[in-house]
């Protein structure tokens, strides 16, 4: 079954504190997204890889698609949306039927090929896989002025690569846009669809301020 990773870089450098987009920030010498990549080609040599960045950052795409050039030819690049759904939406156009997805935040450089490979299996078996962590800390819900405690043992936070069949994806894509849309796993239950957790990665995290960059060079080392 072919596979497509739609990697959405769409952030902008406001929490990093920085000019430059977190996405091209270096680590370990090389652009963040490039590790991302990277993850994905050394699980499976035949991803059909589908870069989705703002017009203006397009140039470091190519530089992108000329660095993994010896590796595969099969990196494309779109133009996101004005929101994330959109932008997703503009990548699944150059999906085909018949194919497994994931769609992953560029951001999330450490993902590892345990968890890609968890992905692809279950949802080649139960349709799809949102991989999900426990939470660590204590949960409060705020409702107006009040808040209580919630049992972190009923909490999940959500990760990416969120993958699915291509016929539940490019299906759920085709309703109109709600602001409930938090992630593709609200997109496809909109449509009556179960989704299906799987067990995430701590290590899966999100580069969005100076200390992830830190942690995710450690890692690295």
């Amino acid at each position: 079954m072919k596979k497509f990773a739609v990697i959405v870089a769409g952030g902008s450098g406001l929490r990093m504190g920085t000019e430059t987009p977190k996405q091209f920030l270096l680590l370990n010498n090389k652009p963040v997204l490039w590790h991302t990549i990277h993850s994905f080609l050394s699980t499976y040599s035949d991803f059909n890889i589908i870069l989705v960045l703002p017009q203006e950052h397009l140039e470091k795409g190519k530089e992108l698609q000329q660095d993994f050039a010896s590796v595969t030819n099969n990196i494309s690049l779109v133009v996101g949306g004005s929101t994330r759904f959109q932008s997703v939406k503009n990548g699944l156009a150059l999906v085909e039927e018949n194919a497994i997805v994931f769609v992953h935040d560029g951001v999330r450089c450490l993902v590892s090929s345990d968890l890609i490979e968890r992905c692809y299996t279950q949802a080649t078996q139960l349709g799809s896989a949102i991989p999900a962590v426990a939470a660590t800390d204590s949960i409060r819900i705020v409702e107006g002025n009040t808040h209580a405690v919630a049992n972190r043992n009923d909490v999940r936070i959500i990760q990416t690569p969120q993958t699915f069949l291509s016929n539940i994806l490019l299906a759920a894509f085709n309703q109109p846009y709600q602001d409930s849309f938090t992630d593709e796993a609200t997109v496809v239950e909109a449509t009556g669809q179960q989704v299906f957790l799987c067990d995430g990665d701590y290590n899966n995290i999100k580069i969005t301020r100076p200390v992830d960059l830190l942690v995710a060079k450690s890692y690295l080392e």
